[in-house]
């Protein structure tokens, strides 16, 4: 269950329209990489977790993540919002526009559209979590990559929280990992799945 607040995890308010960059950020929309796949993955590995404290860490996260798919959604929304009829032939923008006028769909920069193989869920908790691991750097690249080439400051202020929080959960999850692997025996490391395998200690 959850309870929603009125309100964004960031503020976004852009005050100048610009839909190729709408078209390049919505990738963290429904990229591979992106925020819809980051909370489908998370919530959807919390449930075969053996280790309450690390459930509890998914769901916080995934949680955060659906956060963060509000404030790309915001941006984006934002971005192309009253566009004039020269703006919507923006190059890049304009096949966008003719499949969705300016509904929010996800997809990736590329125009690949969001596919559930973006994300995995293992039913092993040391796999799982170093692919939260992996994913969680991929996310911060893309949103390093989108801070070079944004120049308006108004884009670029939410777009540098959501990569601060990428790094904060990196963080968690390789503390989580630690956790995990405080369960195991040393040699088995990387060679069991403590859901399935008996768990030495």
């Amino acid at each position: 269950m959850w309870t929603y607040e009125r309100r964004l995890q960031f503020p976004v308010k852009i005050t100048n329209p610009n839909p190729k960059m709408a078209q390049l950020i919505i990738s963290q929309f429904g990229g591979p990489d992106g925020e819809l796949a980051a909370s489908m993955r998370y919530l959807s590995q919390r449930y075969t977790m053996p280790y309450k404290e690390v459930t509890g860490l998914l769901t916080d996260i995934g949680t955060e993540e659906l956060a963060h798919l509000e404030i790309i959604s915001a941006i984006v929304y934002q971005l192309t919002k009253n566009l004039t009829l020269e703006e919507l032939k923006t190059p890049g923008f304009d096949a966008y526009y003719i499949d969705h006028t300016t509904g929010l769909w996800p997809q990736a920069a590329g125009g690949v559209p969001f596919n559930s193989c973006f994300f995995q869920s293992k039913g092993d908790a040391l796999t799982d979590l170093t692919e939260d691991l992996a994913a969680e750097q991929k996310a911060r690249t893309t949103y390093d990559n989108i801070l070079r080439i944004v120049t308006d400051q108004e884009i670029a202020e939410p777009i540098r929280y959501l990569r601060e929080r990428e790094v904060v959960h990196f963080q968690r999850f390789g503390e989580a990992l630690v956790r995990v692997q405080e369960h195991l025996d040393a040699k088995n490391f990387y060679a069991m799945n403590p859901e399935l395998d008996k768990v030495l200690k």
